[in-house]
Parts: structure tokens; sequence; C-alpha cells
């Protein structure tokens, strides 16, 4: 036995030898020794999942759902795996009589707590799910189940229509309402006799409630009551009466206008109507064809700081798209020597009119012409583009480059213009409707009757609309017998003032086929922000202006002697808040990363959970193309268009790929496999679809409880509900406005309010989650109340969501203390349930390894906060891929807190004299805690903390990249904004410009001064440049590819080493067990500081020219609109045009300032 003793004391030495020297011959080879790194890996990682499952619960509620999905003793079950279309699914038994042998306890309806932390969790739960057959008798054995909880397979299919039927009703409620206006507009202009004498006061926007030095009312102003709505962004409103808006270069009291607000008095009751028959309806208009605009309800208008009011109701995309057919349009641009000067400021202007007119299924090219044919884009020579934003930015662009000079030859400019036309027709992929060619020149020697003789007589299905620039009317029956002889319209504009009212003539013209057909076309714009609107209406919302679509029908003349004139009287449209869209998916049904989208048939985007139409820049922002944003650039993995295609094409079906994710502002990537369902909206141009992501997200858990015990829990002070998730629809009613969605949930299920719409399937279920995580407040309570527990307070909230919107928070610290007061608040908006996501810590969780938390750091919305630590962890109903992630929970804690564990962990060593032969207080090293996207959570320097880890060891993330420790992602943004050198920018692109007094002035002057031949004394080129800013910078819409960063989750240690300048840095990267977190050592004796950094920086993708020109060329698949009215054979062509008035000098200056006063 001694020598047994003796013979284990000398193994046990040699063993120590061998170990010492195997960690020598380590440290002396590698430099770091990988068995002290993974000791402190496992110890800070043993520690945070203790600390994490503890103050989460995650380890109770995961019991929970266990314990009800086990079979029972006597009971044949098992959860069976169902399509949802399917009768029954597995059925486990969870509530027993207590009268029976053996049977589990039944809880009585008063509220019984739960175990503290370390009790029996069943006894607790099981009094929560109260069963439905309380009193039946005792049976023999184990009874089957009273309660039913199954997991379904979700059908897309069947959801996508589903969810196609439910838009499809509220979009015909719209156009219900839209309709209904028509009538009455008609009705009421048809009983009208227009009186030139006539007086009549109304209510103008800009000028209620205003009072004159005195104190009196201004003339129509006069006392408007308002009151403050939620349902209108706030707004002081009037629900009972409708304001009227003129634009501030048109008199107030027009006869046209005084006449034709009268009239339109009439649709004040049809407002209210309309809104009392739809309480979910906003803003309804009416926009007349003389230019003024009569909104419901009644709001105050507020001029920008010029005293003006940019918004003309004739020039947005509803009017334009409900009053004409889709075009095909020429521009030709006269640019010989006589345009030189004003004219050619004014041409330009012209031009930059007309293209704001067009909308996107309309198609068009500008042609300069002078003794030769210029293609403003010569890339784009004998074809015609979609009227897009990009497409009429990029000509704005090349509209500044013209210049005059030489003599014009007209007829080879519309020779040109009619054969483009007539080729492009041919092909198919213009409007294949109207055609029109617009003529911007100071005059025309003679009428190129030959041209139009071969070309477009006698269908005259080409229109020609001359403007003719100047004072000068030597020229103006030349040009008026081409619009007479060609079913066009003539206008001379003088002035820049002159410019949008000659413009929009053009549309009335064009209009005249689809009056005459009477056909009330209903039109969808697609997604917009007014800004003009919201800028008049003073809209503060934080988030910026809210995007809408818009339902308009154009209101004709019934009268029966002006039936074959085709007077267009207006067109009226009710907006549609795509919130409202949004509202009416089953966020519950689509998973976790699941989602809906909806597009026009052009393939742009209504909604989408990847569109960003805003920038942030000191303040939200509109995006230039934010409206033109196609499919293609947010699903850019279909690199063929298959499910762009199929859904403009209005089709049903299905389609899967693999697709990269990002989430948390594009910082970090989720890659999984999408299966897209679709099919298109009755009644309107949109087309709908969903996205179900593989494995959990396509598989949903339903259970069941008594309605008495989910009510109770449901209504426990730590339970809320998403804000935007619909559980009951509180806006169709006024008496329900008031209602939180947990008291109409109440109100709804005890039967209180049957006029409540609710969606009964997905309240048992939040009512289910409630009764299953009711055990939670309590544990977390004890744990609050335990003043032993958490002495430092570096844990702070505690919180749990669930896949029903349902979330519970627990504060261990005052709210005051909190060290992120934006968490879990709608300033967070990654952090909460919204209409179009999970919070990111669920979403997270989601794909980590069940069982294991991720820990991060939150990037903010404003700046990096870097105060806090979040770990949340998922919860999953079985240890199953299939199995659906029923809720996340997870805690907050200190920052400071989270680094003090991991610094206490790395303290700890292998060595038996308690010498460590490294440590992370040793300026040899240095320790990283990074997470599995690359950020660094824990170092040294607090300055990098929340850093990408490419940034502070740029040599060592390359090593791990060359290895497979990380790998790169690259990504792509089509959405991405990009600086760059504006030398200079267009000249009065908004309606505002153009009434600037000063610019009026200073236009009005220079052509006193040519009318007496003193313009040459002026020895400038007066143009466009004259007006603009020099020197700064823009944001532009660019495209962009960028990289992200995934660990590989294989590899969970590994060593290296790198060269940096002569010497050889070594490092050790180790996984944090039960995380998504990485410990990196890495040796600081050698200087690898020159080495470049590995960034995520996006880097703009730059086209070459001809690639330029194909992406301008290349037209996308698009639906045409099925209506289409060209020409009627009734139409009066004579109705063509007169030149203007003559002003003389001191009228011109005068009328600006007379208009800029009357709209104060």
């Amino acid at each position: 036995m001694t020598f047994l003793r003796g013979t284990c004391s000398i193994l046990r030495l040699l063993l120590g030898v061998l170990v010492g020297f195997s960690v020598e011959v380590t440290a002396s080879q590698q430099g770091i020794p990988l068995s002290v790194v993974k000791l402190w890996a496992s110890a800070f990682g043993g520690e945070m999942k203790s600390i994490s499952a503890k103050y989460s619960g995650s380890q109770l509620l995961q019991k929970e759902l266990w314990a009800i999905t086990a079979p029972r003793p006597g009971i044949n079950t098992s959860t069976e795996t169902t399509s949802s279309s399917a009768k029954g699914g597995s059925r486990i038994n969870s509530r027993l009589s207590p009268a029976c042998p053996g049977a589990w306890e039944e809880g009585g309806t008063t509220r019984v707590n739960p175990r503290r932390y370390g009790e029996s969790i069943q006894t607790a739960f099981r009094k929560r799910l109260q069963a439905q057959n309380q009193g039946l008798p005792c049976p023999e054995k184990y009874k089957p189940p009273g309660k039913t909880v199954r997991v379904e397979e979700i059908d897309g299919v069947k959801l996508v229509k589903n969810l196609a039927v439910k838009m499809e009703e509220m979009f015909r409620k719209k156009a219900e309402a839209t309709r209904r206006l028509v009538e009455a507009a008609e009705d009421a202009h048809h009983q009208h006799e227009d009186n030139p004498d006539l007086q009549y006061e109304y209510f103008n926007a800009v000028l209620i409630n205003e009072v004159d030095n005195e104190g009196n009312n201004v003339e129509l102003g006069g006392e408007f009551l308002l009151e403050p709505n939620d349902h209108f962004n706030n707004l002081s409103v009037n629900l009972s009466l409708s304001v009227v808006q003129v634009p501030t270069n048109m008199y107030n009291k027009d006869p046209d206008i005084v006449n034709g607000v009268y009239w339109s008095e009439a649709l004040n009751k049809v407002f209210v109507d309309n809104f009392n028959k739809d309480p979910t309806l906003i803003w309804q208009y009416f926009g007349s064809a003389k230019g003024f605009f009569r909104q419901y309800p009644g709001v105050k208008w507020h001029p920008d700081e010029h005293g003006v009011i940019g918004f003309d109701c004739r020039n947005r995309k509803w009017y334009i798209q409900a009053a004409t057919s889709p075009k095909d349009v020429v521009i030709l641009v006269d640019v010989s020597g006589s345009m030189k000067g004003l004219r050619l400021t004014i041409a330009r202007q012209t031009v930059s009119s007309i293209l704001d007119t067009l909308g996107d299924d309309d198609f068009f090219n500008i042609i300069a012409y002078n003794h030769d044919i210029h293609y403003v884009e010569p890339c784009l020579n004998g074809t015609l583009v979609r009227a897009d934003r990009t497409n009429k930015d990029h000509f704005r662009e090349h509209l500044d480059k013209l210049f005059a000079k030489g003599i014009g030859l007209l007829g080879q400019a519309l020779t040109e213009a009619f054969t483009i036309l007539n080729d492009f027709n041919q092909t198919g992929h213009g409007s294949v409707c109207s055609q029109a060619i617009m003529l911007v020149t100071d005059g025309a020697t003679e009428m190129y009757d030959d041209v139009f003789e071969k070309y477009n007589w006698p269908e005259r299905k080409v229109r020609i609309f001359p403007y003719l620039i100047g004072r000068e009317s030597a020229f103006a029956d030349n040009l008026k017998w081409m619009a007479c002889a060609n079913k066009g319209y003539f206008s001379q504009i003088s002035t820049l003032a002159d410019v949008q009212e000659n413009v929009m003539r053009y549309l009335h013209v064009m209009s005249r086929p689809k009056v005459i057909d009477h056909e009330h076309d209903t039109v969808w714009t697609e997604a917009y922000v007014d800004s003009a609107l919201s800028q008049a209406h003073k809209l503060n919302d934080k988030a910026g202006p809210s995007l809408m679509t818009t339902v308009a029908m154009p209101v004709f003349s019934t009268k029966n002697k002006t039936k074959n004139q085709g007077i267009l009287l207006g067109v009226v449209g009710t907006d549609i808040p795509l919130q409202e869209l949004m509202k009416l998916i089953p966020k519950h049904m689509l998973g976790i990363h699941g989602y809906a989208f909806a597009i026009t048939n052009n393939g742009y985007i209504l909604t989408h959970p990847d569109l960003r139409p805003l920038y942030q820049e000191g303040q939200k922002r509109r995006k230039p193309n934010y409206s033109s944003v196609d499919l293609s650039e947010v699903e850019w993995e279909d690199k063929d268009d298959i499910l762009r295609n199929a859904m403009v094409k209005r089709r049903t079906g299905t389609f899967s790929m693999e697709v990269k994710k990002t989430v948390d502002r594009g910082r970090r990537v989720l890659k999984m496999h999408n299966d897209y369902y679709y099919t298109d909206i009755k009644g309107t141009p949109f087309s709908v679809g969903v996205a179900l992501s593989r494995g959990h997200g396509k598989y949903f858990f339903r259970g069941n409880v008594s309605v008495e015990t989910g009510l109770r829990d449901l209504e426990q002070p730590d339970v809320a509900l998403a804000d935007e998730w619909t559980y009951c629809n509180t806006e169709e009613q006024h008496e329900h406005r008031h209602l939180t969605q947990i008291q109409a949930i109440k109100l709804f299920m005890t039967g209180r309010r049957p006029k409540l719409k609710c969606d009964r399937e997905l309240i048992k279920e939040v009512l289910f989650d409630a009764v299953v995580t009711a055990p939670l407040e309590a544990y977390w309570t004890g744990l609050a109340l335990n003043k032993s527990e958490n002495s430092d307070k570096g844990v702070e909230i505690t919180f749990l969501g669930t896949r029903t919107g349902l979330s519970r928070t627990n504060l261990f610290v005052s709210a005051d203390q909190l060290s992120n007061q934006d968490f879990l608040t709608a300033e967070d908006k990654e952090g909460v349930f919204n209409a179009d996501h999970f919070p990111l810590w669920y979403k997270r969780a989601a794909e980590q390894v069940p069982g294991t938390f991720v820990y991060s750091i939150p990037f903010s919305t404003a700046l990096e906060n870097k105060s806090v630590v979040l770990a949340s962890t998922a919860i999953q109903l079985l240890d199953d891929r299939k199995s659906p992630i029923v809720a996340a929970v997870g805690i907050q804690m200190k920052l400071e807190y989270f680094q003090r564990k991991f610094w206490t962990a790395c303290r700890q060593c292998t060595a038996l004299d308690g010498k460590c032969s490294i440590s992370c207080d040793s300026e040899d090293i240095n320790c990283y805690l990074i997470d599995n996207n690359g950020f660094i959570l824990v170092t040294e320097e607090q300055s990098q903390t929340g850093l990408f880890f490419g940034e502070v060891e740029g040599a060592v993330m390359n090593k791990l990249l060359q290895m497979g420790s990380f790998k790169r992602i690259t990504l792509y943004d089509y959405q991405a904004l990009c600086r760059e050198y504006a030398g200079s920018s267009d000249c009065a692109r908004t309606l505002s410009d153009p009434f600037s007094v000063v610019k009026w002035l200073l236009a009005e002057l220079i052509i006193f001064l040519l009318e007496f031949n003193l313009y040459s004394w002026w020895n400038i080129d007066l143009s466009v440049k004259a007006q603009r800013s020099r020197g700064k910078t823009m944001m532009a819409p660019c495209d962009t590819e960028y990289p992200a960063f995934v660990s590989e989750r294989t590899i969970k240690e590994t060593t290296g080493n790198t060269d940096c300048d002569g010497c050889v840095r070594s490092f050790v990267i180790q996984q944090i067990p039960s995380s998504n977190l990485f410990m990196v050592v890495v040796d600081n004796k050698c200087d690898c500081s020159s080495a470049p950094p590995v960034t995520m920086d996006p880097i703009e993708i730059m086209y070459i020219e001809s690639l330029k020109c194909d992406r301008l060329k290349f037209q996308k698949d698009r639906k045409k609109p099925e209506s289409c009215h060209p020409f009627h054979p009734e139409e009066n062509a004579m109705e063509c045009g007169s030149a203007s008035r003559l002003r003389s000098p001191f009228t011109a200056v005068l009328l600006p300032l007379i208009a800029a006063s009357v709209s104060r």
C-alpha cells in the first residue's frame, strides 16, 4: 500500500512536470497558451449563463412549455406536426379532476402565486390552465385532454390569399367613398350656372382665424373651430367643414374660383357622411381644374418662410393619373441663337414643369434642336424611357448643359419626334395609348403641314402642344395652327411666373376623350409623401412624414351643352396611410423573420420592411427616389427577377431562394431560406406577397386556456401588447377609439361590445401566452424582493416577448437609475414589436443554438449606447428544428458589470502554485471579447467598445478570415445615398421658386429691358446658373457594396500567427460556451499598427458609361393600366388655345406683390 502511494505521488509529480512542460512548450511556440484562454472562456461563459438564465427565468419558462407538451402516463399521445387545414393535432392533458386518484391538482378561481426560485413549478403552472370541463365525473383512467396544444405548418398560399381579400376589402371601401364624392360633385355642378359677378365668402385655408391690426377677422378668414384630433396626426381640425386652398399665384376671388368653390360646398355633407361610415378614412379632397383645393377635415395651412405655399393640386400625381391616360411624349426644345438668355431659362423651366406632369405609366424623351438634332441624353437616341423620378432627374441635369446658337430647323425635329413615337409604339414597350409632342420654342416661320400630312394625318393620333416663349406674337398664329390641326393646345409663356399655369393646360386636353366617354377610372398612386402638404400642415412627427397611397377619380361636366368639349372639373381623392395596410398583416402567423409586402403594376414597392424612404441628416428627410424603389432592389438575391415579374403580371404562385437579411441597421446579417407566396389584390393595380423563413418560421404553435384565466393574466401590470399590432379594430367605430387593445380584448371576449371587430384566433393565442408566462411575474418579483440577490444592481431589466406580440418586463432598479432608458420604449424602434418586425433581440436569439444566449451592445438610433449589454435567448416548444419558437426572454445589464465579470474570469489560471503564465492585466497581450459579427464588447480601451474588431486589429481580422473563423458576406444597397459635389442645382425646380417675389421682379425687369432693346447692356448670360449655389455637397442616390461578417459556428477555438513588419504576432480565439461570444487574446509584443484595418464601410458601385447607358435603356417588365382613352371622334378640336395677354411692366411688378400679400 505504501508502495502504491509512493508510486502515485511520483506519477502525480511526473504528470505535473509534463503538464508544465506542455504549457511551457506551447507558450514558447505559440506565445499564448490555449488551455489558459479556454479556462478563462469557460469560467466567464458559465458565470454569464448562470446570471442570464437566473434573472431572465429562461429555464423556468422552458420547463413550463415542456411540461404541457410532454406525454402523460397512460395516454398514448405525442405532439404532432399537422397542416393548418388538417383537423386535429396532438392533444395533451393539461388538467384532470382533483377527485381522481393520482390526478393533478386543480386550482380554483382565485389567483395562487407560483413557487419561489427553486421550488416545484408544476402546481403553480397547472393552476393557471383551468379546465373548461369542470365538474365532469372522475374517469377510471387518465381521460383524453380538455385542452389543445398543437403545432401547425403554415399554409402560405392560404395565408396570402386571405391577406389579399382583406386588403381588397379595405381598398374597396376607400374607392366607394371616393365614388360618392364624384357623384355629389357632378350633380352639384350640373345644377349650378356660372355667374361672373358671384360674391361668396368661403373659408380660405390660409386665412382662417386670422385677424387684422384692429382685431377683426380678415376677408375669407372668419372664426373656424379647430380641435386636436389624434386620428389626424394630432392636428387641430374641424370634422364638420372643409377648407379651400388657392395657389399663391392665383387670385382668391377670381370668378372661376369663386363659382367652383360655391358649387363644391355640396361636398361637405358627403365628406362627413363618408367619415361616419368609415372612421378609418383620413384626408378627403377635391382638386379643381381651376386650381383650388378643397380639403376635409378643415385644417389651418401655413406658408413657408417666403410666405408661399408650394402646393398646386394639379401637379400632384393623383390628379394627373386620374385626369389623363398613359402617354408617350417627345419634348422638342429650341436652342437656336434667338433663345439665348432669359428665354432659354424659361424654356428649361417649362420642360422641367412638363416632366413634373409625367408619371410612372408615361414614357418620354427630350430633343434639343437648332441646325442639328441633339438628344439631351445621347445614350437614348431613338427611344423613350419611363418617366420615373430617377430618369426625370437625370434629364434635368442634362438640361443645364443646353446652350443656344445657330438657326432652328423645326421640320427635322418634328420628323424625328414622329419617327420615335411610331417606332417605339410598334415595340409595345411604351404606354401604347396617348401620344404627344411638346414644342418649346420662340417661334416658327412656317406651319410644316407637309410633315403633319406625312406622319399624323388624317388620324391625328399624335397631339401637338406648342409653347411660345417670350412676349413676341409674330409667330403665334403658325404655332396655334399646329395645335388646332393636331388636336393640341397652344400657350404663350412670357415669364417664369406663367410657366406652371400654361403647362397644366395640356392635361385638360388630354383628358377630353376620357371625359366624353364618361369613364370614371379609379387610379391608385405608388407610395409617396406629399412634402408640400406636410409643410403646410406643420407636421412635426419625429419619425418623419408617413407614406401613403391615394385613390382618385376624375370629375366631369355632365351638362349637355358642353359634352363634346370634354370639360374636366377636377379630381377627387382620399389618402390611405400604408400603416393601415400593415395593420391587416397577421404578424403572428408570419414568424420571427417573415414579412408581407406589396408592389405596384410597375414593380415599385408599396410596402416592404426593407423600404427606407427617409434618411437622417439633422432631421428625417425624404430620399430623392423613395417612391420608385423596385422590388428587385430589396429582394436583390433574385437575380432573374422571377418573383418580381410574376407579381407584376398579377399571378398567384410560390418562389423560394436563399437570402441574406440584414438587421441592426445593416450591421449584422442573417442567412436563411425564404419561401415566397404571392397573389394580386382585386380592384387595384397592386400585388401582395408574404415571405416565410424555412425551419421554425414555417410552423406555428396553438394552445388554449379558459377566457377567465387568460383575461386575468393579461391584465397584469407587467403585461403589454405590441402597439402596432391589431388585436381589435378600435378605429372603425368612434366609440371604440379611446380603448386600449387590452380593454378592447376584454370587452370583446366577454361579449359586452358585439360591434367590435377582433381577431379571435390571435386573441386566444395571446391569452394562452399570458397564462403560460404568468409564473415569471412572481418569479421575477421574488428575485427583486430578495435583498441578497443583485446587490450591486448589475442586472437592470428582465424582459419577455412571445410570438403573439405579448411582452412582460420587470425592473430590478428604479426607472430613473436605468442606464439605457430608451430600451423597450417607442423610441427604441429595433427593440420592440413593430408593424413589420419582431424585436432585434428576439430575431437574433431565434437564430442561435437553443439554450444559448445572444449578447450585444445595442446600436441606438442616434449614437451607439455603450452603457448596457443585452442578453436574450429563444424558447422553443420542442427540441426540434421544425419546432416553433414561441417566446424569447432576456436581461439588460450594465456594461461595467458585464466587463467586471469578464476581467474576473480572466484572472484564473491552471498553475499549481497560483502563478499564472499570462494575464490580461499584462501589457504583453491584449484581450478582447467580441460577438459573432465581430463587434467588440470588452476591451481595455473603452473607446474601442462597440467598434468592429477589424478596425482595431486589422491584421488579426484578416488572418481570421483566411483561416475561416469568420466569413465575409458581401451585401448590396440599392437605396443608398452618397455625397457628391454639387456644382449646381436645378433652377426653380420647386413650385415656390417661380413665385418668389425677388425672382419675379428680376425676371420682369429684364423683360422690360428686352422690350426697349436694352438687354445688350447686360453683358451676361442670364441662365439657370445665375441662380445656383456653388461648391456644395449634396446627397444623391447611388448603389453601394458593403461587407458583413459572421463567425463560423463549427470552429470553437483556434490559434494563429500573422506577419507584421518583420515580426510575428500570435493570437488565440476561443468561443465562450453557451453564447455568441468569442474571446480573442493577441500578443502585443509585435506591432501591427501599419496593417490596414478591415472596415465595414460601404463602397459606391461605379458604373462605366456603357453600362450606365444600358441601365437607362433597360425596361423592366410592367403591367400596363387596363384603361386607355387616346382620342374620341366627338372631341371638339377647335378649343386649342390662344396667346396670353401682354402685361405692362408696371403691372408685372405689382401682380406678384399683390399675390404674395393676399396669400398672407
